[in-house]
């Protein structure tokens, strides 16, 4: 057994014990659904992150980036991230006041309908079940690629790995042990990209390279690589890709049950925002960090394949063994922190919303979650023996659609006092078979799209119209009015003046955080390009205006704006 393989064994231990001590704390079904409903800020964001970032992150993104679109991808991220913000203030706050168990049980309740329940549980079965088998075949394809093992035997080892620690804990273990993989895989995964830059000759000598990079042109640059050979015939509609992937992840990360449903376990509303907030300026800093290593590792290397793999030739070659080993501990950490959290949201949805029976105990409903959960791996490992691993790809398929099923429907059912049961359930059906029937079309090249027709346009589209049409067709009952009304009740801790004073620290956070980004990114990134690409060619302009300069302004104005809509609306709600 190599390095590589010993830091992956010694981490997933580590997790198996700690979920299982964590599991003995569980004797209610609150505990084990939604950890107590006492989770602090620190935990939240934990989870947060961790159920987002897997091993897609490291893999298909950095594959992505690695490729040449490094810039879109990057900027459309930041774009994305400030869904969470909007999806606390908006969604999360009004699901916690609600006390369910799952998003699910949530909108069975504001509409006064089992079929609406299901439904949306039919979505989570069917959408986060994909997500969970591509963070599984993720994870195998590391351990096979560092180990002597086969895919399929790396398979059930991964499996069982998250299996053993998430069926017994629940909530309460997976919050505590998503905290602690997202530690080590964001420290691991950071520290990781300074050696790759060390070993492509620095950080500003890497940007000068990478701006006239013969391989692939444009690989960090605003037109990106397209054209022959690229994924993209245009550099618009590479950015038209990259507007509407950011506005449905912005969507995903606000309303998407494996984000939402985070705010379910928060110890009161304060730790919502507050997490939603933090996340952002995690993220800001994580993702574009990690995504950055794809470009370097060209340079070492430009003909990675597949191209998924450029981290993994990175680990082993890039850097020292110990951080590599370390760093392949921390990419598997993340795919099994994401594992976990979907094979909890997947459990509770059938053994919660579509095996619905209040009568029983909370030792017999508990029973049923956790061999439920069993049986869910069970089935979500034998597709994952069949179905070829495409992380990338699968994973934006599976989790935008429910921007596009989810969307409308979700921040409706806060807002709107006119959407009705029946305009909730069809906008839920159609916006699923909306999105999944192009896109399946899509992918499987039968038909072909331009890229401001993105199926995840159609199905958020006509799931709204259907929404509005349904709704205006059929009546409101008092009692879907009456439950809407009761989460607009704020609760006691939203006139603690002190609470909302540490609360307020976070959005003004966010606009230093993203002023410093944008200062660092015009001296690190514009000035460099500029001077490679002879844009500039004296001390004096320090820059001028390039599309890479606006990248490197807009980045960080992203994070900026995101603060001041987070302070405005706060000022809002705590007045």
């Amino acid at each position: 057994m190599n390095a590589y393989a010993i830091a992956i064994a010694v981490a997933v231990l580590v997790y198996v014990v700690i979920g299982n001590y964590a599991g003995r704390k569980v004797k209610h079904l609150d505990d084990y659904f939604v950890a107590g409903r006492r989770a602090p800020t620190f935990l939240i964001v934990g989870t947060l992150v961790a159920s987002v970032v897997g091993t897609n992150t490291f893999l298909g993104e950095v594959g992505f980036t690695y490729s040449g679109y490094a810039a879109a991808h990057i900027l459309s991220t930041a774009v994305a991230l400030l869904g969470y913000i909007v999806g606390a203030l908006f969604f999360g706050r009004y699901i916690r006041r609600a006390r369910a168990a799952t998003v699910a049980e949530f909108f069975g309740n504001r509409f006064q309908s089992r079929r609406v329940r299901v439904f949306a549980a039919f979505t989570v079965i069917l959408g986060i079940g994909g997500y969970l088998m591509t963070v599984t075949q993720g994870a195998a394809l590391i351990v096979t690629w560092v180990t002597d093992i086969s895919y399929t035997t790396a398979l059930i080892a991964v499996w069982a790995g998250y299996t053993a620690f998430t069926i017994y804990s629940g909530s309460r273990g997976v919050v505590i042990t998503d905290t602690l993989m997202f530690l080590l895989f964001a420290t691991v995964g950071i520290t990781a990209v300074y050696f790759i830059s060390d070993s492509a000759g620095g950080w500003v000598h890497s940007i000068s390279q990478l701006a006239n990079f013969e391989p692939r042109p444009g690989i960090i640059g605003a037109d990106g690589y397209t054209g022959p050979g690229g994924s993209w015939s245009s550099t618009a509609d590479m950015w038209t890709w990259a507007a509407i992937m950011a506005v449905a992840w912005a969507i995903v990360f606000g309303i998407s049950p494996w984000q939402s449903s985070r705010y379910l376990m928060a110890r009161d509303e304060h730790v919502v925002v507050r997490s939603a907030c933090i996340t952002i300026c995690v993220m800001t800093v994580l993702w574009p960090t990690v995504y950055i290593s794809g470009p370097l590792i060209a340079l070492l290397n430009p003909s990675i394949e597949p191209n998924n793999t450029a981290m993994i030739w990175a680990a082993n070659n890039a850097m020292p063994t110990v951080v590599g080993a370390i760093l392949l501990a921390g990419i598997v950490s993340a795919g099994l922190s994401s594992a976990s959290t979907f094979m909890t949201l997947i459990g509770f949805a059938i053994s919660n919303d579509v095996i619905d029976d209040p009568a029983a105990s909370d030792s017999s409903r508990l029973k049923v979650s956790r061999i439920t959960m069993l049986a869910v791996g069970l089935v979500t490992l034998a597709f994952a023996m069949v179905v070829p691993p495409d992380v990338f790809w699968i994973t934006f398929m599976v989790a935008t659609m429910f921007a596009a099923s989810w969307g409308p429907v979700a921040f409706m059912s806060v807002w709107s006092k006119k959407i009705t049961e029946a305009g909730a359930f069809w906008g839920l059906v159609t916006g699923f078979i909306g999105y999944v029937i192009p896109k399946s079309l899509v992918l499987l090249n039968i038909i072909s799209l331009p890229a401001w027709l993105d199926p995840l346009l159609l199905g958020f589209v006509i799931s709204l119209v259907t929404v509005i049409a349904v709704s205006s067709a059929t009546t409101v009952t008092a009692e879907e009015n009456d439950y809407r009304e009761s989460l607009h009740v704020p609760p006691p801790e939203l006139t603690d003046a002190k609470a909302a004073q540490l609360t307020m620290i976070w959005p003004r956070f966010m606009m230093l955080l993203g002023t410093v980004l944008s200062v660092l990114l015009v001296i690190f990134y514009a000035r460099p390009y500029q001077l490679a690409t002879g844009a500039v060619t004296g001390s004096w302009p320090f820059v001028v205006w390039t599309w890479e300069l606006f990248l490197a302004i807009a980045f960080g104005g992203v994070i900026v704006c995101g603060g001041l809509f987070a302070q405005w609306a706060m000022r809002r709600f705590y007045a």
